[in-house]
């Protein structure tokens, strides 16, 4: 439904109706940052939040931005009151905010291109929301992607917008060695679940997948499956190793283990083997696409994500012996 207001006479609600739709917008900002990685528990949220503000106050200034915005404009458009409340609308602005800061650099400006992201980004993925339901797709982070895709590419282009590559976005020469450290798997391990959010430091990722256990038992284990499957995975095809320690191969496997293992599809023998496939098949597709996105001055972002997931998702109706947890309802 669109609102749980009450109607009275003329049509205003109730002060005590309107704070509780309120209360429950924020509560939908809170969550869009644990929606990042498809969880809506508001302990999982504030956990994540608080390892963003460990990462750095502009990452955790720029994230809140985020979520506050899109949540603000879906509630103003009067998107359905429980898109609202779960943060479905709102982890792409998240994103889009922390995007524009690594990007872009802390300036005045980017403050108005992180809000004009996070509106934008509310408003692709209501686009992509009725163009992929009739296909049985999901958006995603697909709006993300595509938003952070068009004004990053753009940005250089404005004088008042760009001010040069800040330092958080200049990538050194990496050393081409495939051969593996302990301390690469390790930090690379945690430093896949901070990747998620543009950062590589290995303790803010092992906070998030604090956050991701307080979530449930089975959304910290496909978490952990899906950094262990692209460590490997980047490790079996002589990936640099510099690369799997900062978690570069590894964020986007752990998206899609949440995503098949947690949201899509059932429990069962098969599907974990699918899930497991679709990891490794996104660890491999994060290099083609790297290269590729390397080309024209873009980033990967999580389009490895969300191509592999559309792409093996769209497959599943052939495929008998995969079963959707859409299935069960």
């Amino acid at each position: 439904m669109a609102s749980q207001s009450i109607e009275h006479g003329a049509g205003s609600p109730t002060p005590q109706s309107s704070a509780h739709t309120w209360k429950g917008t924020a509560l939908g900002a809170l969550r869009g940052v644990g929606q990042v990685d498809f969880q809506a528990s508001l302990w999982c949220s504030l956990v994540i939040l608080v390892a963003l503000w460990v990462a750095g106050w502009e990452i955790g200034l720029f994230a809140t931005i985020g979520a506050v915005v899109a949540t603000l404009t879906a509630r103003l458009l009067a998107v359905a009151h429980d898109s609202v409340t779960q943060g479905l609308m709102t982890y792409c602005g998240v994103l889009g905010g922390i995007a524009m800061v690594v990007y872009l650099g802390n300036h005045p400006s980017t403050y108005v291109m992180a809000v004009c992201a996070a509106v934008t980004c509310t408003l692709v993925t209501a686009t992509l929301g009725t163009l992929l339901t009739p296909f049985g797709l999901r958006a995603f982070t697909g709006p993300f992607c595509l938003v952070s895709l068009v004004m990053v590419l753009g940005a250089p282009s404005f004088d008042r917008v760009w001010h040069g590559t800040p330092e958080s976005a200049v990538t050194p020469a990496t050393p081409k060695s495939p051969y593996v450290s302990w301390t690469d798997v390790w930090q690379g391990f945690f430093s896949n679940f901070s990747q998620i959010f543009f950062v590589e430091t290995w303790y803010v990722g092992l906070i998030m997948l604090a956050g991701l256990f307080l979530a449930g038992w089975r959304v910290g284990l496909f978490a952990v499956l899906g950094s262990v499957v692209g460590i490997l995975t980047a490790w079996a095809l002589g990936a640099p190793a510099a690369l799997i320690g900062e978690g570069i191969y590894g964020y986007n496997a752990v998206l899609t283990s949440l995503a098949f293992g947690v949201v899509l599809l059932r429990a069962t023998a098969w599907n974990f083997v699918y899930t497991v496939l679709a990891a490794a098949a996104t660890t491999a597709l994060t290099a083609s696409l790297s290269v590729l996105f390397e080309k024209f001055g873009s980033h990967t972002f999580t389009w490895p994500f969300n191509i592999a997931t559309w792409a093996l998702l769209a497959a599943v109706p052939f495929l008998s012996r995969i079963t959707l947890l859409a299935d069960d309802s």
